[in-house]
């Protein structure tokens, strides 16, 4: 069974490609002219291990905020199309990642309903590089959530590089997707006591 989701998204600010393959093995292709965004969908990529693909042209001669969400819309929705049905897979999962001196605590429940709960240190510094403001990191999780149809708390307890706490972050989500979306041979049908997720 191919688990592959194929998104092209179109608007006046942004035309988005996404395709990932969630049985894929890590192979990475991405280019938003986000360069810290865009070093972080390739940790997604590498550590879920699913091939994937993004290509995105955005109004950065504005800011990257519009590239930086619709390309997270098209990843949740490109990430819903892979799972199809979800049968057979294990649907929870948890990962823990640390880097340097962050740790991020991811828990996800491919549960059909979007929900995120979303903490980090105060006192973020406001910027990563010239063009990711650290206030799109809370963004993207909303944004793939909503769209991708999932439950997914993240928690960074403590931190100081604003850079090691927002990888730390797609680290982690990258495990715990990856764990969320196995198959499981003791699952049969949909991990689902409602019969549907």
């Amino acid at each position: 069974m191919s688990r592959i989701g194929r998104v092209e998204r179109g608007t006046k600010e942004t035309q988005v490609l996404v395709e990932i393959d969630l049985d894929g093995t890590g192979r990475v292709e991405v280019e938003t002219g986000v360069g810290f965004f865009d070093h972080m969908l390739a940790q997604l990529g590498k550590h879920g291990s699913f091939d994937l693909t993004v290509k995105t042209i955005g109004d950065l001669h504005i800011d990257s905020h519009h590239t930086i969400e619709d390309t997270a819309i098209a990843l949740g929705q490109a990430f819903r199309q892979a799972l199809g049905d979800k049968a057979g897979i294990r649907r929870f999962a948890d990962a823990s990642i640390p880097l340097d001196e962050a740790l991020a605590q991811v828990t996800v429940d491919i549960a059909g309903r979007p929900y995120l709960v979303h903490s980090e240190p105060d006192r973020m510094a406001p910027m990563i590089g010239p063009d990711y403001d650290t206030t799109l990191t809370r963004h993207v999780l909303e944004s793939f959530v909503a769209h991708a149809q999932i439950a997914l708390h993240v928690h960074v307890p403590y931190g100081r590089n604003a850079h090691h706490i927002v990888e730390a972050q797609f680290k982690a989500l990258a495990r715990a997707l990856r764990d969320a979306v196995a198959f499981d041979p003791k699952v049969h049908g949909v991990p689902s006591t409602k019969g549907a997720l």
